[in-house]
């Protein structure tokens, strides 16, 4: 014998099944968040994250007249026993203008070490202009017991900014660095993820 369900008790399970669904929605988003917190951060420059672009694209931008100055940053995260620091307190340029900075990491330690760095810039809004073309940010770098390295920063910040009200004005953008042991560093391969010599070609003309 079929069973009729009246409209309250239908309108009730689809109450039901929509909360279900949110529910599973947010426990998918839960598991994500972190992900993809940092892909949109990266994709818009938000909370300080900086934009990754391709050579290609810095080539398109022309260089201003409107100077403005990079301030650098570098720590290391308590109880890791590196040396990190920037060979250059600050840097005068241009906006639009490709320039390359320097930072200096040695491992004062007797084991093998695998660092990841996280990077923002300040002031925040100016996150969404600031390109970089080659950073050792992009890669593990791993240095064996002693080890010392020279690691480059290539980059532009972005002409449009001079377009936005909140950030046309800014003098001064600071770059930071904090190195991270990641956590599988005892197996990490230094021959594939550690810091690669310059080359001369890649410095910006």
């Amino acid at each position: 014998m079929a069973v009729t369900l009246d409209p309250g008790s239908r309108r009730n399970r689809r109450v039901g099944a929509i909360a279900a669904g949110g529910a599973l929605a947010m426990l998918g988003l839960g598991y994500a968040s972190v992900p993809l917190y940092r892909i949109f951060c990266q994709a818009t420059g938000f909370n300080g994250t900086t934009l990754r672009a391709t050579a290609a694209q810095a080539a398109a931008v022309k260089a201003t007249g409107r100077p403005i100055t990079i301030r650098f940053d570098g720590n290391v995260i308590k109880g890791m026993p590196w040396q990190f620091r920037p060979e250059q307190v600050t840097q005068s340029g241009h906006i639009g203008e490709r320039k390359m900075a320097f930072f200096y990491a040695k491992n004062t330690s007797n084991r093998t070490i695998t660092g990841r760095a996280v990077y923002n810039v300040t002031p925040e809004q100016t996150g969404a202009y600031f390109h970089k073309i080659q950073c050792f940010c992009f890669n593990d770098q791993t240095l064996k017991p002693g080890e010392e390295v020279r690691m480059p920063v290539l980059y532009y910040v972005d002409p449009d900014m001079l377009n936005d009200p909140n950030a046309k004005d800014v003098p001064e953008i600071t770059l930071s660095y904090t190195f991270l042991e990641a956590a599988d560093s005892a197996t990490a391969a230094p021959e594939k993820q550690g810091a690669k010599p310059l080359d001369r070609a890649a410095r910006p003309r």
